[in-house]
């Protein structure tokens, strides 16, 4: 079993704050670049310029 702060994090590209791996996330962990659906959903609306 690990331990919480023993997880690998990274930082969301929209909002800056740092995330941690979660399993749902085990095969796609590479391509994964923002913490949350309203992360992922409001980066999609600043580069489309909309």
């Amino acid at each position: 079993m690990r331990r919480k702060g023993d997880l690998p994090e990274k930082v969301c590209v929209a909002c800056g704050r740092p995330f941690t791996w979660r399993k749902k996330w085990a095969r796609v962990w590479d391509e994964v670049r923002y913490c949350s659906d309203r992360c992922r959903n409001d980066g999609r609306r600043a580069v489309g310029g909309k």
